[in-house]
């Protein structure tokens, strides 16, 4: 059974009645994680919930989700009064809050935590090592874009938020568990969608500083009756040089081509790093996938997870 935890900012905790609804959204990134849970509410609550800046989601102790309260709601319903609260993870610190104009001549991880994500306490789990030269935060950038720029442009990955609030310097894909989904798991609906608009069949080139072009190809898509091309004109100088290649725009154009929705009568089936294989005879030769998404609720339909397959 799913509980939840409230802590207040002078470190007061309360632990919420029954509860009769939530939902836990978990993507490891942007948009960032979330929840909303819904209980009943009495007059002892007054004093907490309009103190209470932290939450924590427990399954039989083991920590869900923890993060930050964005609002909460009180309404009287047949159901009596209720009250309902909303939510985020960890990393909405980094994402509301803005980063001041900075300019690193040498940069490196431990210069981008110090600045952009210690401030806000959020505990580091696990990083690599990276460092850079001329790593610029323009202004009205939030401090996850700060972290974000830095460890994709350097490190080729986007960082992500462990359930318990934790910051993960590393890739999130492949970081996480196994699962295989076939005709005996209690599957209560499954959805298949291949969008072929926006993905690029053919990138030109124009390096005008050598006054040369050159095409890059997406053979695969191609091959498939694909045909949507695009110029790109490379700049004199650039901050991130990795945008002006055509096999990272036809990678980015091709991330969300493809989307499963798979929803099980379980809750907490996987989460964002997972990867899925799915071994169901209808749907032709299994194949793995990566969990994008996970979705786990309870209301009076009972527990489940909807989960979001694509390839990383």
């Amino acid at each position: 059974m799913l509980t939840m935890e409230l802590t207040t900012w002078s470190g007061q905790s309360c632990r919420l009645p029954t509860l009769l609804s939530w939902t836990l959204t978990y993507t490891g990134g942007v948009p960032c994680d979330s929840m909303t849970v819904c209980c009943p509410y009495d007059e002892s609550m007054a004093e907490v919930l309009p103190n209470a800046t932290r939450f924590t989601a427990l399954q039989d102790g083991a920590v869900m989700l923890r993060g930050v309260i964005d609002a909460y709601e009180i309404s009287l319903s047949s159901q009596g009064l209720l009250v309902t609260l909303e939510g985020r993870g960890m990393a909405a610190l980094l994402m509301d809050n803005e980063s001041e104009a900075l300019t690193y001549g040498n940069a490196t991880l431990a210069d981008i935590l110090r600045n952009h994500v210690e401030p806000y306490g959020i505990a580091v789990e696990s990083s690599g090592s990276l460092s850079g030269r001329n790593y610029a935060v323009v202004s009205g950038s939030s401090q996850w874009k700060a972290l974000r720029g830095f460890t994709h442009r350097f490190g080729g990955f986007d960082p992500y938020f462990t359930r318990d609030g934790s910051l993960v310097v590393l890739p999130l894909w492949g970081s996480g568990g196994a699962l295989t989904v076939d005709s005996a798991a209690p599957l209560t609906s499954l959805r298949w969608r291949e969008d072929r608009y926006g993905v690029i069949s053919e990138v030109l080139i124009q390096d005008k500083v050598q006054d040369i072009s050159h095409r890059v190809i997406n053979e695969e898509f191609v091959q498939r009756g694909g045909c949507r091309r695009h110029v790109l004109y490379m700049p004199r100088s650039t901050a991130d040089e990795r945008r002006y290649t055509g096999e990272y725009q036809i990678e980015q154009s091709a991330l969300d081509q493809l989307a499963v929705t798979v929803e099980m009568a379980l809750p907490f089936v996987a989460f964002p790093g997972d990867r899925v294989s799915l071994n169901l005879p209808w749907l032709g030769p299994g194949s793995a996938y990566d969990v994008v998404e996970s979705r786990c609720r309870m209301d009076e339909a009972g527990e489940r997870t909807e989960i979001v397959l694509s390839r990383r």
